[in-house]
C-alpha cells in the first residue's frame, strides 16, 4: 500500500520547474532513497511532501487522503515528521528539554516551567540513550558538536511518535561510530513498520538501507524501483554517477 502519493506535483522557482508534473509514490513500512544530481529537485520534492512550501499544481495523498494543500503545522496530524539539512533545534535548551518539548506536545515556554511526570522523565532518558547523548542531557544545545546536533535533532523526530520520517541527508557530516547509531535507528523504524524517506548522496548507503529507490534529474522522475536494478540503469548512471 502507498502511503504517500505525489500525482502530477509542480513546484515553480521563478519560472523555473523545480518539481515538474512529477508522479511517485512511498510505499507503507518501506525504507525509500530519493536521489539524484543537485538541483535535481529533491529536498523542493520533500519541502512539498512536508508542508514546508506550497505547490502550483498536482495533489499530495497521505494515507489515501487526498490533499491539495499542507500545511507545516499540520504534519503530525497526517503522522509525518522530518528531519533537515540544516538541524532546527532550541538552541538555549539543554538537550532534555529539547527532547520534552516533544514528548509533552506543548508549546517552548509551557514545557520549560511543566512538572514532567516520571514517565516522560523516563521515555526521554530511553530515547537519548538510543543516541548516545544521556550524558549531555544537562548541556545546552550550543554546546554540542555539529554530529551531536544531528543526532539530537533525529532524537526529536523518533520522539514524535510518527508513522512516516522524512531524514534530509541525516548521515552527512557524521563521523562512523554516529552513522551506525543513525543506520540501526533507521532499521529499527523499519521493524517498528514505519515509513522512511531518505535523501542521500551515499550510493553505498542507499544500496544497503533502502527497500525502494526513486531517482529525480531536473524535478522529473527518471526511475524508480530496487536499488539494486535502479542503480545499475544507465540513465541513471549517466545524470548521477556521473559516468
Amino acid at each position: 500500500m502507498s502511503q504517500v502519493r505525489a500525482k502530477d506535483l509542480t513546484k515553480i522557482f521563478n519560472g523555473i520547474k523545480a518539481v515538474d508534473d512529477l508522479t511517485i509514490e512511498i510505499r507503507d513500512g518501506n525504507i525509500t532513497g530519493i536521489i539524484g544530481p543537485n538541483g535535481s529537485g529533491k529536498t523542493t520534492l520533500v519541502n512539498i511532501l512536508t508542508g514546508v512550501i506550497p505547490f502550483e499544481k498536482g495533489s499530495v495523498i497521505v494515507s489515501e487522503t487526498k490533499r491539495e494543500k499542507v500545511k507545516p503545522f499540520n504534519i503530525h496530524a497526517y503522522g509525518i515528521t522530518r528531519t533537515f539539512q540544516a538541524v532546527r533545534l532550541f538552541e538555549q535548551m539543554s538537550v532534555l528539554d529539547n527532547i520534552l518539548v516533544v514528548l509533552t506536545e506543548r508549546n517552548v515556554f509551557s514545557a520549560l516551567f511543566e512538572r514532567h511526570k516520571i514517565h516522560h522523565i523516563s521515555e526521554a532518558e530511553a530515547i537519548l540513550k538510543g543516541v548516545n547523548l544521556w550524558e549531555k542531557k544537562d548541556d545546552n544545545v550550543e554546546r554540542l558538536s555539529y554530529g551531536q546536533r544531528k543526532l539530537l535533532e533525529i532524537a526529536r523526530a523518533i520522539a514524535m511518535k510518527s508513522e512516516i520520517y522524512f531524514f534530509d541527508e541525516p548521515f552527512a557530516g557524521l563521523f562512523p561510530e554516529m552513522r551506525k547509531i543513525v543506520i540501526d535507528i533507521i532499521y529499527d523504524l523499519k521493524i517498528q513498520d514505519k515509513t522512511v524517506v531518505l535523501i542521500e548522496h551515499d550510493i553505498e548507503l542507499i544500496r544497503g538501507l533502502c527497500d525502494r529507490v526513486i531517482v529525480m534529474n531536473a524535478g522529473t522522475l527518471l526511475a524508480e524501483g530496487k536499488p539494486e536494478d535502479v542503480l545499475k540503469d544507465k540513465r541513471v548512471i549517466a545524470a548521477y554517477l556521473g559516468d
